[in-house]
């Protein structure tokens, strides 16, 4: 070999040993479930590399061929540190065991303590399960949803309101998922409980801003609720004992390590312990909420495993046999993870989703009104994840949907003649696909960048009505009636194209600062024109007269954590446009209307506003302190003098605060602190009094006038533990807990009447406002809670 050859042979040795690349991937689990854990980091600290793991569990890491030092952690976890030979594609499944000193702690975040700083999200809270379980509680039972309305930019109009509001959004405008299936209702007992039962939740995750373009659908928030796969190394169970319901969850292995199930059950009993009080007209009394949610999984070889999932709820409030309503969601996931290779990795889902109400009143079977309605969901879906290298994570799918509504199926019987009068059912499909990538630029720079193609086709069955406007703000004239569409058969479709994108800089090692930019398009409508959404409001799709609604958000942020980590403090703007949204006009008849479309006005709406946060994330106290300064305004043509008015959820000043205080092993205490302003009304300008009867005028058509009293409470917890709890099989705690400390009567709504006794002639007739308070006491509560 001469030496011309001998140097090139030096030269592509050399270049081999520099470009060769290799993949390290696997899934990251709790070594004391077999739980994969969501958000885990994978670190080489000697190339400043690194990845966290999908919802999944699973991660995947490309770099140079050679012998690292590979850190695998997750905050609550040890952190284990491991010696990893990389010549070649390599798969490592990891498990962690949890670190007992953490456990005495706080965990507001299930990722890396200084994720808040370095990731690319912003606009996004996650909350661990075992933080939301030390929350105070009403009636001893903790909550998914009322605890997501202590963080910023997240309100609810009072107690009693089902749902939430986010950054000036309605409730129909949040896409609240369990396991990638909607939820159309997700509260019990109208808003003081949610669907999801904290035994068997793993982690949630809330997008306010920067929704990456993989979600689509609503305009303000995505609520992302995973479930429990289940303990695959060992039998445990878990309960509770309360006031009012209790609940039981059941997780074991069914193949040690490869397939496991979770089944977790809840039931309200204030129905059966008041029975014996009861008289005989209201023995057929039945108040009661239950849930049963379940999942199991199998793994069928290293690069496959399914999922199956499925939760039925309901809500029973009868107060005869002819007389009473309820409500319900149904739901059922399957789900296909699949691994092409080492750096692409995919999930494949169908379910179904069914949210159904009812209404039943009568004197007796001869004489009855029912009426139900329901909205029904089919769905395919596909997501690839290409884990390019540590610099580009790609993203890309697909989703269908297939609607079916059921606006009223209403039934009247009197003296035994049944009379039918029903709104036909509509059909609609609804169909996206997207690609998005998160970049690092460099170690300042990265970004999130995406798009989404959505579509929506509003289908046959059915009649198409065109009407014609002839007063700004009245109801609307029907023109005309289309022949008879085929099933199947469009009427009109409707696409859009929804760009996504999110930008952070890191200023230092502590510090950040992050902008964020969203369009969404909804196609669904939910037609309230109450205070508060309720369980029996009408879900409608997009029509050839009911356009899409449409929102462009903008957002920048300042992320700082101090003192390692210890505090945490994020400061948000954002603002927000909104197009096509509904209102009513004066009088609207949404019950049971076949042209429900002539009622309904059509505007533009604008929110902006403030988010604050401060943090203690760690020692014996901590918690954080959330503010939100904001405004959401609606216009509509002929509504307020064509001018700006507030929106009905509209809340100018939204503070709370959360503490949690670790006395000792055995003593932790917590409390909330909760100060909202009031929402706005519309009250009377004036009045007319004909035949000792006062009839109320609103002039100008104004809406929202006034504001109610503001909204505040106090609620404070204790939970006992035995001294020996970490190490006993059987665990315990007694949880004690008061919900509004002082007595407040806060207002949900203030309406007007006329006093009974009529007045003489000459005198003014007086009328009076009445506060209508749902909760005007203190509710002590003790619940005993058990796992083993």
């Amino acid at each position: 070999m001469n030496k011309k050859t001998y140097l090139l042979a030096v030269l592509l040795c050399i270049g081999a040993s520099l470009f060769s690349q290799s993949t390290l991937s696997g899934y990251i689990k709790d070594a004391d479930s077999g739980e994969t854990l969501i958000g885990a980091t994978v670190y080489i600290p000697s190339l400043a590399a690194g990845t966290t793991s999908n919802e999944y569990g699973f991660y995947s890491l490309t770099v140079a061929s050679g012998t690292y030092e590979v850190e695998y952690a997750y905050l609550g976890f040890d952190t284990k540190k491991m010696e990893i030979v990389l010549t070649e594609n390599l798969t490592k499944d990891v498990e962690l065991g949890e670190d007992v000193v953490e456990l005495v702690e706080v965990v507001v975040t299930s990722e890396a303590e200084d994720k808040n700083i370095t990731n690319t999200e912003m606009s996004v809270n996650k909350l661990d399960i075992r933080t939301i379980t030390k929350m105070p509680a009403l009636l001893g039972e903790v909550d998914v949803i009322r605890s997501i309305q202590l963080l910023p930019g997240v309100s609810t109009v009072g107690e009693g309101a089902t749902g939430f509001n986010v950054r000036g959004g309605g409730v129909d405008q949040n896409l609240v998922l369990l396991d990638e299936a909607p939820v159309y209702n997700s509260s019990h007992l109208f808003g003081f409980f949610s669907v999801f039962n904290p035994d068997a939740v793993k982690d949630v995750k809330l997008f306010k801003g920067g929704i990456p373009a993989r979600y689509g659908g609503r305009l303000s928030s995505i609520l992302d609720v995973r479930m429990k796969e289940g303990n695959s190394k060992k039998l445990a169970v878990s309960g509770g004992v309360g006031f009012i319901f209790s609940r039981l969850s059941v997780e074991a292995p069914i193949i040690k390590d490869k397939a496991s199930f979770i089944i977790a059950g809840r039931r309200s009993y204030i129905d059966i312990l008041s029975k014996p009080f009861l008289n005989d007209d209201l023995a057929d009394t039945a108040l009661n909420f239950y849930d049963l949610t379940l999942k199991t999984n199998y793994k069928i070889s290293d690069k496959d495993r399914v999922y199956l999932s499925g939760y039925l709820g309901r809500d029973n409030f009868r107060f005869s046999e002819n007389a009473g309503f309820d409500w319900g969601n149904r739901t059922a996931t399957l789900r296909w993870n699949h691994l092409f290779s080492d750096k692409l990795f995919s999930n494949f889902t169908t379910y179904y989703s069914n949210y159904d109400y009812q209404i039943k009143f009568g004197a007796d079977n001869g004489d009855s009104f029912d009426w139900d309605a329901q909205i029904v969901n089919y769905s395919l879906k596909a997501d690839v994840s290409y884990f390019l290298n540590p610099k580009n994570l790609i993203t890309f799918g697909g989703q269908g949907i297939m609607y079916e509504f059921s606006p009223g199926n209403a039934v009247s019987l009197a003296q035994g003649e049944e009379t039918e009068f029903s709104v036909p059912k509509k059909y609609a499909l609804e169909a996206g696909v997207f690609v998005e990538n998160e970049q690092t630029i460099n170690d300042k720079l990265s970004m999130q960048y995406g798009l989404r193609l959505s579509y929506f086709n509003y289908m046959g069955e059915g009649f198409a009505y065109t009407f014609e406007e002839i007063l700004p703000g009245e109801r609307k004239l029907l023109t005309g009636v289309s022949e008879k569409f085929d099933q199947w058969q469009s009427i009109e479709n409707y696409i859009n194209l929804e760009p996504r994108a999110s930008i952070k800089y890191q200023l230092n090692s502590t510090a950040s600062t992050k902008l964020s930019y969203n369009r969404m398009a909804q196609y669904l409508h939910l037609i309230s024109n109450s205070t508060a959404a309720s369980p029996l409001d009408v879900w409608l799709p997009s029509t050839n007269n009911l356009k899409p609604q449409i929102a462009d958000q903008f957002a920048i942020g300042y992320f700082q954590n101090f003192k390692k980590n210890k505090y945490v403090t994020s400061l948000e703007l954002y603002y927000k446009n909104f197009q096509n949204q509904v209102d009513y006009i004066d009088g609207a008849d949404l019950f049971v209307n076949e042209l429900i479309e002539a009622e309904l006005l059509s505007g533009q709406g604008r929110a902006y506003g403030l988010e604050l946060q401060v943090e203690k994330k760690k020692g014996q106290f901590s918690g954080w302190v959330s503010y939100t300064l904001s405004r959401s305004e609606r216009k509509v043509l002929a509504l307020n003098n064509d001018d700006w008015y507030a929106s009905r959820f509209d809340q100018t000043h939204n503070l709370s605060a959360t503490m949690f205080y670790e006395l000792n092993k055995s003593w932790t205490f917590s409390t909330n602190f909760v100060f909202n302003t009031g929402t706005p009304a519309t009250f009377p300008t004036g009045r007319i009094e004909q035949q000792g009867y006062v009839i109320p005028e609103v002039s100008n058509n104004v809406r929202n006038n006034v504001r109610i009293p503001p909204y505040h409470r106090l609620d404070v917890s204790a939970t006992f533990r035995g001294k020996k709890y970490d190490q006993k099989r059987w665990k315990s705690e007694w949880v004690f807990s008061a919900y509004n400390v002082y007595n407040r009567r806060n207002p949900f709504s203030i309406f007007f009447q006329q006093e009974e006794q009529r007045a003489a002639s000459g005198d003014p007739i007086r009328t009076q406002a009445i506060r209508l308070s749902v909760i005007g006491s203190i509710i002590p509560s003790v619940a005993y809670n058990f796992k083993f």
